[in-house]
């Protein structure tokens, strides 16, 4: 792996884990305001992190 390789791949992760984080922050925020969705929440949350994951996944393949 050449170092413009590496440094891609090192954006990658930032941009997912960025991502994820984000979603993460906002359905705990979510919740604790309406805690009776908490469960629609959490599976939203779940789906939308997993999308981002597997986006990740593929750049690095890609890449």
């Amino acid at each position: 792996m050449s170092i413009p390789d590496s440094i891609g791949a090192g954006l990658i992760v930032i941009g997912a884990a960025i991502g994820i984080g984000r979603i993460g922050g906002s359905a705990v925020e979510s919740m604790a305001r309406q805690p009776e969705l908490a469960g629609k929440i959490q599976v939203a949350m779940i789906i939308a992190a997993a999308l981002i994951e597997g986006l990740g996944f593929a750049a690095l393949l890609l890449g």
